[in-house]
């Protein structure tokens, strides 16, 4: 017969399920971070991903980093050059010209065996937007989401893979040029509006600033409890992305203020697509390791890669999540 006791400490369990705490002892989730290549600082804001999704105590969280893309060329000089000038900048070419044949010999032998177990993983998240995968790893990648793996798209990884259709529909909307595909927004009454390729602006943003983060879907688990509204710090506002964007679920927008040479509409920030038995969650925020520390990024970050895992969320709130005013940031 059950004493009165554990009667409690049952009750108490079930209820933090009910209300959304993880439970005490639940496996943790693995987790793999792809990097590697990347217009934007991976090698920063790896480890600050990392961090977060091992703080809240969900998950465990591996690292594959891809072989290196070739160096760029040098810069060359501008205007009327001295002889000297000419003479560095001719002695610079060729050292890179060098060193670039030195890297793509020595990463083409890499790619050969760049092989991520993904099966091995309860979901993936790219911070990763370089060349294109293999073609095994491709079909790896696509399988495994087909058959219920989750991918967190961060920042710039939406980026990536303009020639993938596959990952052009996981992703939804992608930093593509105005012709290759529709692009989505939404209106001052909340209502979704699609923009024809063709009509319109493509990807881009304009300055870094603080922005808001508007909530439009309160019934998503990954969205559920969050505020209204929020205040994200300085951080670039992508706007203007094109993609297929079938059976994309909105989940927060910001809006891109002409002031900042913003589109004048409300751009998708979070979302969410289907892809066969797999979950993917886009996050737009987090351009570097300062945005990366804001705590309303790093809360959808978890709670989006818990959901892309296993289709619930049991993360909760915290209770210094960022106001309409406030920026809060992680220590």
């Amino acid at each position: 017969m059950m004493t009165l006791r554990w009667r409690w400490v049952v009750a108490s369990v079930v209820c933090l399920w009910w209300v959304g705490f993880p439970v005490f002892g639940a496996e943790k989730l693995r987790v793999l971070i792809i990097d590697g290549q990347n217009n934007h600082n991976w090698v920063a804001t790896t480890p600050v991903l990392k961090a977060a999704l091992e703080k809240c105590g969900r998950f465990t969280v591996d690292v594959s980093t891809t072989p290196p893309a070739p160096p760029r060329a040098p810069t060359a000089p501008r205007g009327q050059l001295t002889a000297a000038q000419k003479a560095a900048h001719e002695k610079a070419m060729a050292a890179w010209k060098e060193k670039k044949a030195a890297v793509e010999k020595e990463s083409a032998e890499q790619w050969k065996t760049w092989r991520p177990k993904f099966s091995d993983y309860a979901a993936v998240v790219s911070n990763y937007n370089g060349e294109l995968w293999p073609e095994p790893v491709c079909r790896a990648f696509e399988e495994y989401v087909r058959s219920g793996g989750g991918l967190v798209v961060f920042h710039a990884a939406n980026n990536a893979f303009p020639q993938w259709p596959e990952w052009n529909l996981m992703i939804g909307l992608g930093w593509r040029g105005n012709t290759f595909g529709d692009r989505v927004t939404v209106d001052d009454n909340g209502n979704v509006v699609r923009t024809p390729k063709g009509e319109g602006p493509g990807a881009g943003h304009g300055p870094q600033h603080e922005y808001q983060v508007r909530i439009r879907d309160r019934e998503h688990s990954i969205t559920q409890g969050l505020p209204e509204v929020w205040l994200h710090p300085k951080d670039e506002l992508y706007q203007g992305q094109r993609g297929p964007a079938k059976n994309m679920r909105i989940l927060a927008t910001a809006f891109a203020s002409p002031e900042f040479r913003g589109t004048g509409a409300h751009e998708p920030m979070l979302w969410v697509i289907p892809y066969g038995k797999g979950r993917c969650f886009t996050t737009l925020l987090g351009h570097d390791e300062h945005s990366c520390r804001c705590i309303g990024f790093q809360t959808t970050l978890c709670r989006g890669a818990e959901w892309a895992a296993t289709g619930r969320v049991t993360l909760p709130v915290p209770d210094n999540f960022p106001t309409a005013k406030e920026v809060r940031l992680a220590e």
